[in-house]
């Protein structure tokens, strides 16, 4: 044999690994199981990948099915998910205890562009369970806090029995400029201990002073909500480019095949869920 001659490339294996297949879950450990509110939990999971401030996973149950959920986590260990029950995955996943399984596809999506945003003024606002992507965010900070000026969190809820991530919120007042407030107090609430401004927050947003130059504002929440926020930035003297909003669509596949997710022709699993206020102003579908 001619030790010169090259191995035909037809008949020389492959050393290419397999591609895994995007539409099959991993199983993953619930590490642990934390209820945030009656309607509202957080599980830890055993499930370690890359991924951004920003990005979803498709998490779900045999025979039951899945849905789209935030990573509220930043972290190469571990990830944290938030879950507002809604539905019937959502409602099975309320049960799930430390030591259980469930099964996960991704992560997916678009997240926060923070290296490009270095030097910047971060501000979040959020409502409700649009927290929960913006906590990946502050995660993401907490190892990255040099590279940014000052961080403002405005966090508003329905009531104080809503607010979520209670054990989080007295380190953020810490290192951050933190407000959290909550729509109305209730005569219930008069005996529950509690450190929130009362109205929405877009009225506590509308008296802050802000700093417009050289800032950026994620925002997350309910549609109404996010669209009176965007008014209140842009009489502060905000542009649509340094405006960032997180989006909620109904998401099957999250591999842009379904169609189900897209606004204004892109779709919200790949090209979003984040987006730049000028990519989406209307926050319409097509």
């Amino acid at each position: 044999m001619n030790k010169n001659k090259t191995p035909d490339s037809k008949t020389t294996p492959s050393l290419e690994m397999p591609k895994m297949n995007p539409y099959v879950p991993a199983k993953a450990k619930v590490l642990e199981f934390f209820r945030e509110s009656p309607d509202n939990f957080s599980i830890i999971i055993d499930f370690k990948t890359k991924h951004e401030p920003g990005q979803f996973v498709m998490v779900g149950l045999p025979g039951i099915g899945e849905a789209p959920i935030s990573i509220c986590s930043y972290s190469s260990e571990h990830m944290k998910l938030n879950i507002r029950e809604v539905g019937s995955v959502t409602n099975s996943l309320a049960k799930v205890k430390e030591g259980d399984f469930v099964f996960v596809r991704g992560p997916y999506g678009t997240g926060y562009p923070m290296n490009s945003l270095e030097g910047n003024n971060i501000i979040m606002i959020g409502g409700g369970c649009g927290v929960a992507p913006l906590k990946g965010v502050i995660d993401y900070l907490s190892s990255n806090r040099k590279k940014y000026k000052d961080i403002d969190l405005l966090f508003g809820y329905r009531s104080v029995h809503d607010i979520l991530f209670k054990r989080e919120i007295e380190t953020w007042k810490q290192h951050y400029n933190t407000m959290i407030s909550i729509d109305k107090a209730d005569d219930a609430d008069k005996n529950v201990c509690y450190d929130a401004k009362v109205g929405f927050v877009t009225e506590h947003l509308k008296k802050s002073d802000i700093p417009v130059k050289s800032s950026v504002v994620f925002i997350c929440g309910p549609p109404k909500m996010m669209e009176l926020v965007i008014e209140i930035l842009k009489e502060k003297g905000f542009e649509s480019e340094q405006i960032f909003v997180s989006t909620e669509r109904l998401m099957q596949c999250a591999l842009g095949k379904c169609g189900h997710c897209m606004i204004r022709g892109k779709y919200t699993c790949m090209d979003g869920p984040v987006f730049r206020l000028d990519e989406v102003e209307k926050f319409k579908n097509d």
